[in-house]
């Protein structure tokens, strides 16, 4: 209508830039993202989770000993591991369940043995335990272990003396399985010896895996360390004991060690070589005498174990 003109906002003023449209104001959101990422590169996708998982292995392998989530702790994971574990009498400080793992028989016998012995039992997220168990395959279910608190060589002694009996030490010389050195505590404990000596550096120590070996035995026998074997070794001979080392071309049988009543029944350290090697060039020298154990087959060797508990168990029954 004429004068309308005058009305404000009748006549559309125009800009110098256009008003965006589809082409402008969201021309970004149509422009493309680039090819789509392939699923091991996807964070959320299961493929990206096995590729963590398997870096992750592979740099632990190659990577030296594994890190602990608390300094000193040591981790078993693993429903049948954590059963077995307090089943042993591992000295358990704290049991480790996930929210909303399944229920099952060894996880009630797990939550039955942790409340008998007192044992505080927590309940954390799974990623939680992923943490704590450095990603270990745990199934719901983890428990700690405090590190081991080792003896002197010299309170091995000690304790042969406060029995007033002649010590009988066991010495390992670069055991590596945890579960040999288990085994060797677990025979050492129950024939009768005065401790379980090993070397600091290249030889298994006092894991969860040989605290689980030994069946809760390393609580009642002493394991000590020594920073050189050898060394420890001439100071248990100034001491008074014969060294006698396990070899398969020895000298010097088990038979016969047992006719000689002073060596049998006297101050005596038995030292049993690793599983592949035997016992070392040095170690060899130290010893008094080397001792083999006779077999009736060819076989050149037994289990480091093994032949630890031959040794002990004939020296108890002379003994």
């Amino acid at each position: 209508m004429p004068g309308n003109s005058q009305r404000r906002g009748a006549i559309r003023k125009t800009s110098k830039r256009p008003t965006a449209g589809s082409g402008g104001r969201v021309r970004r959101g149509l422009e493309g993202k680039g090819p789509t990422p392939k699923a091991a590169d996807r964070p959320n996708h299961k493929a990206h989770k096995m590729k963590t998982k398997a870096e992750r292995d592979s740099s632990r392998r190659g990577g030296g000993p594994r890190k602990r989530a608390t300094d000193g702790d040591e981790w078993i994971a693993g429903r049948n591991s954590v059963v077995e574990a307090l089943r042993a009498g591992v000295p358990v400080t704290g049991v480790y369940v996930a929210e909303g793992a399944e229920r099952d028989a060894r996880l009630r016998e797990s939550f039955k043995i942790a409340s008998e012995r007192g044992i505080s039992l927590l309940e954390v997220t799974r990623v939680e335990l992923d943490r704590r168990t450095d990603g270990a395959v745990h199934q719901g279910l983890a428990a700690r272990v405090p590190a081991y608190s080792y003896a002197h060589p010299a309170d091995l002694l000690r304790a042969a003396d406060e029995r007033g009996e002649a010590p009988l030490i066991v010495a390992l010389d670069s055991v590596t399985d945890p579960r040999n050195l288990g085994a060797v505590v677990r025979s050492a404990s129950g024939f009768g010896a005065h401790g379980v000596l090993i070397p600091e550096r290249r030889a298994a120590r006092m894991t969860a895996a040989a605290w689980k070996t030994s069946a809760g035995a390393a609580a009642r026998i002493p394991v000590a360390q020594a920073t050189n074997l050898v060394r420890a070794l001439k100071d248990l001979q100034d001491a008074g004991c014969q060294v006698v080392g396990l070899d398969a071309h020895g000298d010097l049988s088990l038979p016969e060690l047992l006719a000689d009543p002073d060596l049998a029944a006297g101050p005596l350290v038995v030292v049993v070589g690793s599983e592949g090697d035997g016992l070392g060039r040095l170690v060899g020298e130290t010893c008094d005498r080397l001792m083999s154990i006779p077999m009736a087959s060819s076989l050149e060797s037994l289990n480091a174990g093994v032949a630890a508990s031959i040794t002990l168990y004939a020296l108890s029954q002379h003994r």
